[in-house]
């Protein structure tokens, strides 16, 4: 049995993914990166005015903001829910939504002409939307699942919430903000637009029952190389060929510690452009570990690797490295109520919770780091990022749901006591 609309839930999903809200990298400088971000900020303002909300864009940082005043009279901390607003690296332009109701399970052929299938054998997590109404692109953009779908759930759970009066709660904050896909938008997220919120929920990926308290540690590095060029006739002692330090420094590095030879708790060290000339090269890697000290100690090869070949070949070599985000993990581990009432919600709700490590970072990264502790929860979709890029309806009125109960669950354990019990590590 649904929970709430299901047809305002799919219209609203179909409307919002048809925007093509695609953040670059290259723009960043931008807030938001992307014009048809401040479009949608400005438009999701409104619908949260009109579902009740006071609600406004701010200009500053490109958040939508929403305040839904409490209905009851107790001292109960405010809480958060966050969604983003652009889409990921892939073809954004034109998306053609795809319906396939009571989807059977089978193979679904995106673009058959071109051989574009959603195939079960291929993502076996299709299985579980067997029954349900499935929603795909095309096959030639993604979506817009991540994170559109979070952000429906969300427009859900206030539209139930408002008409249904008797239903009490505290003060609840939304934030729909820009350019998380490219790591800008959480970190110029204003923690004054969240006054009083102690605790937060992203809403990135997967379905229902998933449940992230962890992210990686995440660190940038750039390396420069600098080489001696001479004629290559003449080039003995003199000539010095930045690609062959820029080779010896690639040699040193974890031969295994690599994603494609990582997964769960694992960490890794990615180089993701490596380019030289005998007058220069230059190396772009980035460092991912849960652990941190397994993370700091990454991030000390690189430096010890660094300061071993400028003492052999004397200082042509020169390290930029920056910290992106760090494991939410850190803070939450002393502030287990976030976790915990998320968990008895779903308790609550008889789902059965599927705790997984997030194999990268979000929005909540860096405002874990503000004060507000922020795990993620699902957005109901799946093949995030991609032509294959999913999202049933039913998943995601089981998201409304999940924030409607929340948000009660909050109140009551606000009443009777907070559910403080430590943190156990599932890794």
């Amino acid at each position: 049995m649904a929970f709430y609309d299901l047809k305002y839930l799919e219209d609203t999903f179909i409307h919002y993914v048809k925007q093509n809200t695609r953040s670059y990298e290259e723009n960043h400088d931008q807030v938001p990166s992307s014009p048809n971000q401040v479009k949608m900020g400005k438009e999701l303002a409104k619908a949260l005015k009109e579902i009740g909300l006071v609600a406004y864009y701010n200009e500053k940082n490109g958040f939508a903001i929403g305040y839904l005043k409490k209905n009851v009279e107790d001292d109960v901390t405010p809480i958060g829910f966050f969604s983003h607003i652009d889409t990921a690296d892939f073809n954004a332009e034109n998306i053609k939504p795809q319906i396939h109701r009571n989807y059977d399970g089978k193979r679904i052929a995106l673009d058959k002409e071109n051989n574009i299938y959603l195939d079960p054998k291929e993502f076996p997590a299709l299985a579980s939307c067997k029954g349900e109404t499935l929603i795909t692109s095309d096959g030639h953009t993604l979506l817009g699942t991540d994170d559109k779908a979070g952000i429906v759930g969300i427009l859900g759970m206030l539209k139930y919430l408002s008409e249904h009066p008797e239903i009490e709660h505290g003060d609840i904050y939304i934030g729909f903000g820009p350019d998380e896909e490219i790591g800008y938008g959480g970190q110029r997220f204003d923690p004054q637009d969240f006054p009083g919120v102690e605790l937060a929920y992203t809403l990135e990926n997967g379905r229902p029952g998933d449940f992230e308290y962890e992210t990686f540690n995440a660190t940038e590095a750039q390396i420069h190389i600098r080489g001696t060029v001479v004629h290559p006739g003449e080039a003995y002692g003199l000539m010095v060929n930045a690609t062959s330090l820029m080779n010896e420094f690639l040699n040193q590095l974890p031969k295994d510690e690599v994603p494609e030879k990582s997964k769960n708790h694992d960490g890794f060290i990615l180089v993701l452009n490596a380019a030289g000339s005998v007058d220069h090269a230059d190396i772009s890697l980035i460092i991912r570990d849960f652990d941190w000290d397994k993370f700091t100690a990454k991030e000390q090869l690189i430096e010890e690797i660094v300061a071993k070949l400028n003492q052999k070949y004397g200082e042509r070599f020169s390290l930029k490295m920056r910290r992106q985000y760090e494991n939410i993990y850190n803070v939450i581990k002393d502030k287990p109520y976030v976790v915990n009432l998320a968990l008895d919600a779903y308790k609550k709700l008889g789902i059965k919770p599927h705790i997984q490590t997030f194999r990268g970072g979000t929005d909540g990264n860096f405002i874990t780091q503000k004060g507000i502790p922020t795990p993620n929860l699902f957005n109901g979709g799946g093949n995030y990022h991609g032509r294959y890029e999913y999202a049933t309806v039913e998943q995601i009125d089981k998201l409304a749901e999940v924030l409607t109960e929340i948000v009660k669950e909050h109140l009551y354990q606000t009443r009777h006591g907070r559910n403080n019990s430590p943190l156990i590590k599932y890794w």
